[in-house]
């Protein structure tokens, strides 16, 4: 493998990276911070994306930006509504919003499975323009998405220190107390998944924009994938404040599309990626127990074979 080719792997895992490490960030909200594990964010990615693509094409690459975010918010108010308001369970409402923005979806993008952009104007678009003639302009992709990442990371890193972000990380934490301290628990969900599934919907509308295309699968598995990358930030950078957690989901996105990037390389079969995906969840989140249930297993085992010495 050429070095030319080694570095072009680098940027492509980077720049999807980058794209995903949105929705990365809107898990470390939701799932990290207040505990919520929201199901439907494979449905709000694809959201995202097609509302996105279709302002896009109408001719307002730079409105499709906040209308995305918007469609992403309402999403993350009705999946907040359902678990706080009608006393339904927070993974059951993540199921019930993901299987009804299916039919949403192919709505907004007029009752097609398929956007295709390859003529429209995008943020991506004028940005390579913006970039004609310099250096940086083979790496437009790139600054796109770290600009939105570096914005959010630094949303997030703010955000989470007022009073109401304080209140989100307390209710992840104890619920119970929050309501003792006057505070409601219901209010600070319904804010917080909001706020996350607009960075889901940004992420959706990036990767459209960026490879000029929508179906309506394009953000199926999208919560293992996020999971997945969240839990290898973890690994790295699961400690300390804010900003370093942030940094370390965003680490996590980048290093995980880098093992897709490779493993496309070697010829591994695509359908197989989802499955990868898959076992580094199981991995990453079953690890911690059983290495805490390791001593107890080695005891039973020993004790086992022991009796079985005894009896011969």
């Amino acid at each position: 493998m050429s070095l030319i080719t080694i570095l072009q792997l680098g940027q492509t895992a980077l720049e999807l990276g980058l794209i995903s490490a949105l929705t990365v960030l809107a898990l470390f909200l939701s799932y990290s911070m207040l505990n919520v594990c929201d199901l439907s964010t494979d449905g709000c990615f694809t959201l995202g994306a097609a509302v996105g693509a279709t302002v896009a094409i109408a001719g307002h690459p730079f409105l499709s930006i906040p209308a995305a975010m918007l469609a992403g918010i309402l999403s993350g108010f009705v999946t907040a509504l359902l678990q706080t308001k009608m006393g339904i369970d927070s993974l059951l409402s993540g199921i019930i919003v993901n299987t009804g923005l299916y039919s949403i979806n192919i709505a907004v993008m007029n009752r097609s499975s398929l956007l295709n952009m390859n003529k429209t104007a995008t943020i991506f678009t004028w940005m390579k323009a913006a970039l004609k003639g310099t250096a940086l302009e083979p790496q437009y992709k790139m600054l796109v998405g770290l600009s939105a990442v570096t914005l959010v990371v630094l949303f997030l890193s703010l955000f989470l220190r007022t009073r109401l972000g304080l209140a989100i990380r307390a209710t992840g934490n104890n619920p119970d107390m929050v309501r003792s301290s006057s505070i409601n628990p219901a209010f600070t969900t319904i804010i917080g998944l909001c706020i996350a599934n607009s960075f889901t919907a940004l992420s959706g509308c990036l990767l459209a924009q960026s490879q000029k295309s929508v179906n309506i699968d394009i953000g199926s598995g999208m919560v293992t994938i996020a999971l997945a990358s969240l839990l290898i930030g973890n690994a790295f950078l699961g400690k300390g404040r804010i900003p370093t957690r942030a940094f370390g989901a965003v680490l996590g996105a980048v290093l995980f599309r880098a093992a897709y990037t490779i493993a496309l390389r070697f010829h591994m079969p695509a359908f197989m990626l989802k499955l990868v995906s898959s076992l580094i969840v199981i991995i990453a989140i079953s690890g911690p127990y059983l290495k805490k249930q390791y001593p107890l297993f080695r005891k039973k085992f020993l004790a086992a074979m022991g009796g079985r010495v005894h009896k011969c």
